[in-house]
């Protein structure tokens, strides 16, 4: 059995598209800058959350330690692990801008 092997041409450019590209090669990119900036700082917020919420725990089991229901864990970690999200959301469902000639 012989089968016929196509040869593909593997194409491979940068984050940002070159400006001697042509427009409809340019629109194929899924992401552009804007959107890799707002992933990045979706990731920020997201690191920055769960740092926030690690530790409050005890050398000693037989004594609770109550700093580990503070504001910082229960209310500000939470909110930045939620904005982050969002921003991920958002940076993979945003369009990127029409390029024109």
């Amino acid at each position: 059995m012989k089968t016929d092997k196509k040869k593909t041409k593997v194409v491979k450019y940068p984050v940002n598209p070159p400006a001697d590209l042509p427009v409809e090669e340019r629109r194929n990119f899924a992401f552009d800058r804007n959107n890799y900036k707002w992933l990045l700082i979706g990731m920020a917020f997201l690191l920055v959350g769960y740092l926030l919420m690690i530790g409050g725990g005890s050398d000693d089991p037989d004594v609770f330690n109550y700093n580990m229901f503070n504001f910082q864990r229960l209310t500000l970690s939470p909110i930045l692990l939620m904005i982050g999200y969002l921003l991920g959301i958002y940076a993979i469902m945003k369009k990127p801008r029409n390029i024109t000639e």
